[in-house]
């Protein structure tokens, strides 16, 4: 079915407890006088803005991708462990995260894309089914913030990703401490260290109800030329996989890729031949032959390639990683090494599952599913059955039946419901980048949800179709940021807080949505800015979180570009100006050398200028003595530790920010116990922002 996006149509409100201060009123259904054919018009993606960084729109992009689960006989992995590794899951699960050449991918309406960065993420079946929601429920209510222990929590676990990061941001420490520059494994400046703490953030997303993408879409089935009865196996694999306990709201009928792995050292090739053979007229072409030897593979080795490293590791499973490491007494090589004929089957057995097999399944899921389920609810028939379920299916009469599909007592629905075929379909459509329909099917399922009050399907919807219609690069007007992202953002973000306790979910719905407004620049950069804020105000960061967040709140400015030769319009001192915010953040934490790098950065924009700033450069002032900044020419003070300008450099450029020597003498005062007046840098922040809303007007 070609897609049409619905035209703007009048819904009735839909009631909604009170929301807190902050919180738009206006309901999530509320259409937009914006032309929906304008909206989609075409544009190429390419045309973002000068200066911004595309790394974080190809973080999200690959942050929500197919989940494959992993089912092996126990003679399989047993042959991965010969070869070092823990379980054949493990050594086939660096290979997924980015299939080898160019992958092409259709759309809905048969137009087909290509992409180089397509990927897929590995799991053990036994891993997916093994989390429970009766466990995470449990967690919830001890840990809504993340803030203690290691226990689940509704949505993920935030707690972790603050641990690694910590981590990290000490050993980054240590290399400016020691001056010695980090490898390039080693996120060094804020913008690595954010980097890092969203991609770990996005790579714990742990099995939902409300969402399929952790769900998974195909399962390995695999089997060594070891096994005496390979078929038999085989066959009992896919039961045991079938009958494995999942959650209720899983769907078991995802695809099957059946994997024979052959023993090079020890067994006949020409067995495994006919064993294949076979396997392929039992259970059709989904079939891959895998050559392996049964060695270790060392560095000296002949043709010996290091495997590539796991880059979408979870916190928790990088912590646990790191402690190992650190627990042991000798310095062991962490890499492994496979013959490269080797890697090259593996990268061509993961190409060949995902281009001819698990790709081609979605493609016909979607199109099952837009054609059996989309289209009747995109149809007029589709809108007058919603309509009669909202206004006579749900009558608040003593003796009314409803007629919802939702479970209350699970929270869920069943896999085989219309809403959740519908969540499916925009899931898989979504994951295969065709984001026009994605956003037309969360678009309609907001209203469904909302009538059910299933209100973490609410909010996931509402999310989604802010992420999907951001990711069309389409032009972003202020009447459609104001009139559509904006309150859905909001609805969203209140039912994931208030009605569901799902700080994970609200998290990362506010982080991927400041990165993707980031990078279309102009007026949405200030909206991230903004938004990145309210993240702040949200309770869910931890104390690096919260300090990272901040300076991310300056790269939002940063992006914001002037016009002419006076950069009328720029954020460059509200980007300065919360860069010495981070650096304060920082400096509170004990984290002298990223105060340093965000002080650096911004006290060329505030030095030089005179009178009138004196909020800003008493705090400076303040930062520069804390982190030890020593300034060209520069004199130190024994006894008070402090590095001062030289009086030649202070006359000649009136102090730092118009505040003087008396301003820098002020801050003698903070060893002995005083804090610093922080008065004067709000009336300078509201300066700042009086003077930009003046450029904007």
């Amino acid at each position: 079915m070609s897609f049409s996006p619905p035209p703007p149509r009048p819904r009735p409100n839909v009631a909604v407890p009170p929301s807190p201060s902050g919180i738009y009123l206006r309901p999530s259904t509320r259409s937009s006088t914006t032309s929906l054919n304008s909206l989609f018009a075409s544009q190429s993606l390419n045309n973002l803005p000068q200066g911004t960084e595309d790394d974080f729109r190809q973080l999200v992009t690959q942050a929500f991708v197919p989940h494959i689960g992993v089912h092996a006989s126990e003679d399989t992995d047993a042959l991965a462990r010969d070869k070092g590794f823990g379980s054949f899951k493990e050594m086939i699960r660096p290979f997924g995260e980015k299939v080898q050449g160019r992958v092409s991918v259709r759309d809905s309406q048969g137009v087909s894309a290509v992409y180089k960065d397509f990927g897929i993420r590995i799991r053990g079946l036994s891993d997916l089914a093994a989390v429970a929601p009766e466990e995470r429920k449990g967690g919830a209510k001890n840990n809504i913030n993340g803030q203690t222990g290691f226990r689940w929590m509704v949505g993920g676990n935030i707690q972790h990703v603050e641990d690694l990061a910590h981590a990290y941001v000490d050993h980054a420490e240590e290399l400016a401490g020691a001056a010695v520059a980090g490898d390039d494994d080693t996120p060094t400046t804020g913008r690595a260290l954010y980097l890092l703490y969203l991609k770990r953030l996005l790579s714990g997303m742990p099995m939902s109800p409300h969402e399929t993408f952790t769900h998974p879409t195909a399962c390995v089935v695999a089997i060594s030329s070891r096994n005496l009865a390979p078929i038999e196996t085989l066959r009992r694999l896919y039961a045991t996989g079938s009958e494995m306990v999942m959650p209720a709201y899983v769907d078991n009928d995802y695809l099957r890729y059946y994997v024979l792995v052959h023993d090079e050292d020890n067994d006949d090739i020409m067995k495994s031949n006919a064993l294949f053979d076979q396997m392929k007229k039992h259970f059709g072409l989904h079939c891959h032959l895998l050559r392996l030897r049964s060695g270790r593979t060392v560095v000296t080795d002949d043709e010996a390639v290091p495997v590539p490293k796991c880059q979408w590791l979870s916190a928790a499973e990088e912590l646990a990683d790191i402690r190992m490491r650190d627990g042991e007494e000798d310095d062991p090589d962490p890499t492994f090494y496979l013959p490269e004929s080797e890697i090259s089957g593996i990268r061509t057995m993961v190409r060949e599952m995902v281009a001819q097999s698990i790709i081609p399944f979605m493609e016909r899921c979607i199109a099952t599913w837009n054609d059996q389920v989309a289209s009747r609810r995109k149809g007029f028939s589709g809108r007058f059955i919603s309509m009669s379920k909202r206004y006579f299916g749900a009558s608040r009469g003593s003796n009314s039946t409803s007629t919802s599909n939702y479970d209350a007592a699970a929270a869920s629905y069943v896999p085989s419901s219309n809403e959740a075929k519908m969540r499916k379909l925009a899931d898989y459509a979504f994951m295969l980048r065709d984001w026009k329909l994605a956003w037309s099917c969360y678009d309609l399922l907001r209203t469904d949800f909302a009538n059910d009050k299933a209100w973490r399907y609410h909010a996931g919807a509402q999310e989604m179709t802010v992420l999907s219609l951001l990711l069309t690069g389409q032009p972003l007007t202020t009447k459609l940021r104001q009139d559509t992202i904006d309150p859905t953002l909001d609805l969203a973000l209140y039912s994931y807080l208030t009605r569901c306790t799902a700080t994970y979910c609200a998290l990362r719905c506010v982080l991927v949505s400041v990165e993707l407004l980031r990078s279309r620049g102009g007026g949405a950069a200030d909206d991230a800015a903004r938004w990145a804020i309210r993240a702040l105000e949200m309770s869910a960061l931890g104390s690096i979180g919260h300090a990272l967040v901040t300076e991310r709140v300056s790269a939002c400015y940063e992006v914001r570009k002037g016009v002419g030769s006076g950069a009328w319009g720029s954020r460059r001192r509200k980007t300065a100006m919360w860069k010495i915010l981070a650096a304060k953040v920082w400096m509170e934490l004990g984290k002298r050398g990223r105060s340093r790098g965000c002080l650096e950065e911004a006290a060329p924009v505030y030095e030089g200028l005179v009178g009138g700033w004196r909020g800003i450069g008493e705090v400076v002032a303040w930062l520069k003595r804390e982190s030890g900044w020593v300034e060209k020419g520069g004199v130190l003070d024994e006894e008070e530790g402090l590095v001062l300008m030289s009086p030649e450099d202070m006359v000649g450029k009136g102090g730092f920010g118009g505040v003087g020597m008396e301003g820098v003498e002020l801050q003698l005062g903070h060893k002995r116990g005083k804090s610093v007046d922080l008065g004067g840098l709000v009336n300078d922040v509201e300066r700042v922002n009086d003077d930009d809303e003046f450029v904007d007007s």
